[in-house]
């Protein structure tokens, strides 16, 4: 009988640990896109000093990550995600679970999560017939890069992976969805002021709608105190009358906010149809302001079998408002127009369902004072003109 009872005890300590795993899933997943491109950067074009033509190896977007889920009970369940970018030129090392992760519960009440994640605005902005980055990408001129921030940050970009994040996504319901999000000001958290002006922070809001064919979405977001977050001695005495150098105000600090637009719809014949729209205006100096637009159109077709053509077209428009004001690293208000357009087309080959090839060329011709690059190409000069050649593959899993 002892025998049996400690049998049953040993089964029991073997069984618990496959049991509590059998309650949680874990899946690895990931992105791998490596894209080269043979790039002129803008020979024989007015005002664009030393031009050089270059062959360029990237790898934007490519990410590999961990998430997991349990079930709590009562339709509710815990999850993670820990994103990471992988590189395999070996070049850009940005650390563990720099990308999308977080820890967040989900239900019948939507989905609330804490982390780095992309804002409602960049997931709901449309961009039918291009890529974020890489030479494809149409970030650049539609909302100033796409890229990782803090709350301070990169003043001007409005597709933004945020740090410190709270996030909120409303159930589905008959294909529309609202999504939140807001961030925290750790940013500030080493400052000696307690001035309001010197704690930036990111809202961001946007809501969706899918069902069948039709695509819609919109999307706005405000970066509070985003401009000039500099802090000027305050002149003081201390007990002892000597002058003190430490306490510190912040003297100005100007908002920036941004919405778009965005549409696709899908034809019986294969044919995806997509628009953007996007705003961005923003206080950047006490009685300045900037102002910036822009818009995309873009086709995608899917031929037949593996064969697939994408096509895009994408505009900024000059800046506006006060004569010398910019908008982050947008082109600074001026007399002379200072936009740009993008025009690019890709064939793309299905090699299975996981895996795609791709070739295209992409033109970027800027106004006489636009300063716009190919992305992950700089410094070509003001009012260059630039086109490249690009292969890549892409594998998923």
């Amino acid at each position: 009988m002892q025998k049996k009872l400690i049998a049953v005890a040993v089964a029991g300590a073997l069984a618990a640990p496959a049991a509590a795993l059998a309650q949680s899933t874990v899946q690895m997943y990931g992105n791998i896109y490596m894209e080269y491109s043979f790039t002129s950067t803008g020979a024989n074009t007015a005002n664009t000093v030393n031009p050089a033509n270059v062959d360029i190896l990237q790898a934007p977007g490519s990410a590999i990550g961990f998430k997991g889920e349990e079930k709590l009970g009562g339709g509710m369940s815990a999850w993670f995600q820990c994103e990471s970018s992988a590189d395999f030129r070996g070049i850009n090392g940005d650390g563990f679970c720099t990308r999308n992760s977080a820890v967040g519960l989900k239900g019948g009440f939507g989905n609330f999560f804490v982390g780095i994640w992309d804002t409602p605005f960049k997931r709901t902005i449309g961009n039918v017939g291009g890529r974020d980055t890489g030479i494809f990408g149409t970030a650049d001129l539609l909302v100033n890069n796409s890229t990782t921030t803090t709350d301070g940050a990169s003043a001007g970009v409005f597709k933004r992976r945020q740090r410190n994040s709270f996030n909120y996504d409303s159930p589905n319901f008959g294909g529309f969805k609202v999504m939140a999000a807001f961030s925290s000001t750790n940013s500030s958290s080493s400052l000696t002021t307690s001035d309001a002006a010197a704690k930036p922070r990111i809202w961001s809001l946007a809501g969706e709608y899918k069902a069948g064919p039709l695509a819609l979405s919109a999307g706005w977001e405000q970066h509070t105190k985003a401009y000039n977050n500099s802090v000027t001695p305050v002149a003081g005495l201390s007990t002892t009358g000597v002058s003190l150098g430490a306490p510190t105000v912040a003297t100005f600090a100007g908002d920036e906010t941004g919405w778009h637009i965005s549409g696709a719809y899908t034809l019986g014949n294969g044919l995806k149809l997509g628009a953007t729209y996007t705003k961005q205006e923003a206080d950047t100096a006490v009685g300045a302001n900037a102002e910036n637009t822009a818009w995309q159109l873009g086709a995608e077709w899917k031929l037949s079998g593996p064969h697939n053509v994408h096509f895009g077209y994408t505009k900024a428009d000059s800046s506006e408002g006060t004569a010398g004001a910019a908008m982050g690293g947008r082109p600074a208000v001026g007399a002379a127009a200072n936009g740009a357009k993008l025009w690019q087309i890709r064939y793309l080959h299905n090699l299975s369902k996981r895996t795609t090839a791709s070739i295209g060329y992409v033109n970027l011709k800027n106004d006489v004072s636009g300063t716009y690059d190919l992305m992950g190409v700089s410094g070509t000069g003001t009012g260059a003109k630039s086109s490249a050649v690009a292969m890549s593959i892409q594998h998923r899993f």
